[in-house]
């Protein structure tokens, strides 16, 4: 992962700023309201999101700032994603899709990573820093904790079945990971990459630069991130699940094309930094599913309107 150009180190502090106090907050008010309704869920949310900053810290997948803003993401989102009454297991929420996002980024950063090392292209060996953790993963924490329902209680949900906040959670998960994977991959069997702008060919490494095979490998990851999502949410078998994992994968997919065209056009003319386009794409992923959805809904009750 690039580290953000110096010039322009105040986005990735406005990504921090915008995303760590509303984290830290949800898990602070979450954390209180479950511990005094059901004990259980406030410690095992804690205690398994503390173990997860450490094994990432240790795996030098993230500095020692990036595995504490990831370990309150994961809290963040394991709160905002259980039900009230507490009748499922720490399996049926936001952690495992979370999971697979780390897994999938993991291992790609490592395919090939000497050959990215003589191209200049490779992660810091320390990891991610806490800005680039909070523009990867910062938006599906904010969607998930953001009063859309009340607390406990989910009432407004796509197609009936999930929460609107955890679908649109998962969505984000799915761009993040198709993203990386999509850059990785890429850098290693993607041959020579094309501007996604001109389609003019590139050096490896060149901002807004893709390849078939990276661009694949995003989209695998992001209908992966997707599948286990909806799993994770006991919808997998729901008639509604195949409809639901495709518009997620699909939002994916636009937000990782969405950020090379950032990349070739604002990041390449020194507007906008790495930190910065990573959280505007994962963004862009929203509002296309959300497009997507409306379009659905309004198909489905254009023929009831008597004009």
């Amino acid at each position: 992962m690039r580290e953000s150009n110096s010039e322009l180190a105040w986005q990735s502090k406005a990504v921090l700023l915008l995303v760590v106090p509303w984290t830290a907050i949800s898990v602070l008010v979450q954390g209180y309201w479950w511990a005094t309704h059901a004990p259980v869920v406030a410690l095992e949310t804690l205690g398994i999101s503390t173990i997860f900053g450490l094994v990432v810290w240790r795996l030098r997948a993230a500095t020692p700032a990036g595995a504490a803003t990831g370990a309150a993401i994961t809290a963040s989102l394991m709160f905002s994603t259980v039900q009230y009454p507490y009748e499922w297991s720490w399996l049926h929420g936001g952690l495992i899709p979370l999971l697979a996002v780390f897994l999938l980024t993991f291992v790609a950063t490592k395919i090939g990573r000497a050959r990215k090392e003589r191209l200049g292209t490779a992660e810091s060996r320390r990891g991610r820093n806490a800005a680039q953790v909070a523009a990867n993963l910062g938006v599906a924490a904010l969607v998930a904790s953001l009063p859309l329902q009340p607390l406990g209680s989910h009432t407004f949900s796509i197609h009936h079945r999930w929460p609107f906040g955890f679908f649109m959670a998962i969505i984000a998960l799915s761009e993040a990971a198709a993203d990386t994977v999509s850059s990785e991959i890429g850098q290693v069997f993607g041959g020579e990459p094309r501007i996604i702008t001109t389609w003019r060919r590139v050096e490896k490494g060149t901002d807004g630069g893709i390849t078939l095979a990276g661009t694949l490998a995003g989209a695998g990851a992001s209908l992966t991130v997707m599948l286990v999502g909806i799993w994770s949410f006991r919808g997998a078998r729901s008639p509604e699940a195949l409809d639901s994992i495709l518009i997620g994968a699909i939002g994916g997919i636009f937000g990782l094309l969405f950020d090379s065209f950032l990349g070739a056009t604002f990041e390449r003319r020194g507007w906008l930094n790495n930190d910065a386009v990573n959280f505007l794409s994962t963004l862009s992923s929203l509002t296309a599913a959300t497009a997507m959805m409306v379009a659905i809904l309004f198909a489905e009750w254009f023929p009831r309107l008597r004009f």
